[in-house]
């Protein structure tokens, strides 16, 4: 297992080295390389350099330009011209791409490096509400949060999942008396395990009962009321009632999760509830330390950029005037255990934009408390909402909010009908891969979607779209990765094997620099926390292999031995190399489609 340097590295290095030589007072100086469409890298450093200096740009290049050896059977470099005031055009020779794909290709983990200097990340995401449905607003937490922990841990971090459901608060006094006055509302028909739907069936009848009884019985609303004081006093036989709830909405919770294709971990789920016990004190250190005031009562940390429509400054409420405890104190406490329990050096929040003045209110109070110092980072990775097909949030034709299990549902019998349909005449499915593949298609397709967007924005939640295998869609990625196993299936006595000595053709090159780039994109996700950046990277994957396989044939018409050879390694680098990147993303890879 060995890293494996890319060739923008290697470029970037050896014009750094050519530029401190030229230079020598511009000390470690940045070429500012990038990839360019006139030839395979674009140095722009220079110009600022000789402005810093007063030196002419294009002398300064021409000086970087001859101490840059090029050409020789081991150079990196194949040619590199001075372009327009000072730019540096540079080409890689073909030898140096085929020797880089290969020692990447001889690496399980593709000749991704290792982080330098990793960390312990605390990353909270999916976080459902006990007793309630989980709707479409539940999806983007728990994908992008899940995708952020594969990303995360590949780059060597390690990553303490949480899951913060809701599972403590006023509501539960009416659902816990209702349950003790019809002791048998949640009891399972059958020994046999029960289904998440009949889970949440029992759980949503029962809420409508008790919600009715509470709204219509004056006398119901007074033992719920009672009920809820019990709750926070910890009786036990209230505590035991609302454990029955907790653990009815966690079986409703995993199949679902079950269906997105995630693993969610009993002891990673850690909710409101959990944090019980540090609340009084939270509260306490704030108020002694003079982080938080009391204001009518209440106990509030003021900011001086955080005010309301009348312009006067809005709080965050630790704990209210008449003793109850407020998210905020949760929160606060959350963070305590994270930071100073799990030894967390970095603490993500995957949650929706729409909580962000919470989060930067938290997080500063934290910060004025010490609960968080210089070296952890505490982030919002903040989402934006789920659209219909008209851009409104997305609902039903009857205005409701659209279960998340209905909509999953659907992408699945969507992409099953395609997979049918494209099989149609080739029959080389059975029946049994054409339903596994659809449910991997459509559970892609939902996931892709929502990963290939930019967390912060909104997105159109579009069925047809998604599961369309054409354009920037998880299906257009699972044929490619399917076509190139069929492919690497169907290739005889051919093995895969590099041939650097090869002349390679434009189509080629241009694939195998972007397979070499994987490492460096892989890097930019986990430090920008952005795993559509993974997406978009995949995709153009995908089309620079259909326009590879396009002008260079593989297998029909036969080429010549070496250069088969040649390309069949680069068929089979690309399908490693989106089989892992999909993998990251949480989408499976049917070996056949």
């Amino acid at each position: 297992m060995a890293s494996v340097p890319s060739l923008a590295s290697s470029v970037d290095q050896r014009v750094a080295d050519a530029l401190a030589s030229a230079l020598p007072e511009a000390g470690a100086a940045d070429p500012m390389l990038r990839r360019s469409d006139r030839a395979d890298f674009q140095a722009n450093g220079i110009l600022a350099l000789a402005k810093k200096a007063k030196a002419n740009p294009r002398e300064l290049a021409t000086s970087v330009v001859e101490s840059i050896p090029t050409g020789g059977d081991t150079d990196v470099i194949k040619e590199i011209e001075v372009s327009g005031p000072g730019f540096l055009n540079i080409t890689v020779s073909d030898k140096a791409i085929i020797e880089t794909l290969a020692a990447r290709a001889a690496d399980d983990r593709l000749g991704v490096p290792l982080a330098a200097d990793p960390g312990t990340t605390v990353i909270d995401y999916a976080q459902p509400n006990v007793a309630k449905e989980m709707h479409v607003g539940h999806l983007r937490s728990a994908v992008i949060g899940a995708a952020m922990v594969e990303i995360l841990e590949f780059t060597g971090e390690k990553v303490i999942r949480r899951h913060h459901i809701g599972d403590w608060g006023t509501q539960f006094g009416m659902l816990i008396q209702y349950l003790l006055e019809h002791p048998h509302e949640l009891d399972h028909k059958s020994e046999q395990e029960v289904s998440g739907e009949e889970a949440m069936s029992n759980l949503n009848r029962l809420y409508k009962a008790s919600r009715a009884l509470f709204d219509s019985d004056e006398e119901f609303k007074t033992r719920a009321r009672a009920r809820v004081v019990d709750l926070q006093a910890g009786d036990p036989e209230t505590l035991a009632l609302w454990q029955r709830f907790v653990d009815e909405s966690k079986i409703y919770f995993y199949s679902v999760f079950n269906k997105l294709d995630m693993d969610i971990q009993d002891p990673d789920v850690v909710g409101e509830s959990g944090y019980n016990d540090m609340l009084v004190e939270t509260c306490e250190l704030l108020e002694k330390s003079g982080v938080a005031v009391r204001s009518n009562g209440a106990l509030c940390v003021f900011f001086d950029d955080v005010k309301g429509q009348d312009g006067n400054p809005t709080p965050l409420i630790v704990q209210k005037s008449d003793g109850g405890f407020g998210y905020a104190a949760t929160d606060l406490s959350a963070i305590r255990n994270r930071v100073g329990e799990l030894g967390a050096t970095t603490l993500i929040y995957v949650v929706d934009a729409r909580q962000s003045l919470h989060f930067k209110m938290v997080f500063e109070t934290a910060r004025r408390a010490g609960w968080l110092n210089e070296d952890t980072k505490a982030v919002q990775l903040a989402f934006g909402t789920v659209l219909g097909k008209d851009g409104k949030p997305f609902k039903t034709r009857e205005g409701e909010t659209v279960r998340l299990v209905d909509l999953l549902d659907e992408a699945v019998e969507r992409a099953t009908t395609v997979v049918r349909e494209k099989d149609e005449n080739r029959g080389l499915l059975t029946e049994q891969e054409i339903v596994e593949n659809g449910l991997q298609v459509g559970i892609g397709a939902v996931k892709y979607a929502d990963l290939s967007t930019s967390a912060a924005r909104d997105y159109k939640f579009d069925l047809d779209q998604m599961v369309s295998l054409t354009g920037d869609t998880s299906v257009y990625l699972q044929y490619a990765y399917a076509r190139i196993r069929s492919i690497l299936r169907n290739a005889g006595d051919r093995s895969p094997v590099a041939h650097p000595e090869l002349e390679l053709a434009p189509a080629e090159r241009a694939l195998g620099l972007h397979l070499d780039g994987f490492g460096a994109l892989i890097e930019e996700a986990a430090s920008e926390y952005a795993p559509h950046k993974v997406a978009a990277y995949l995709y153009q994957l995908a089309s620079l292999f259909t326009t590879f396989y396009t002008e260079c044939p593989v297998v029909k018409p036969e080429p010549e031995l070496v250069v088969g050879e040649n390309r069949l390694f680069l068929c089979e680098l690309t399908a490693r190399t989106l089989g892992k990147g999909m993998a990251l993303l949480g989408i499976r890879t049917p070996e056949k489609l």
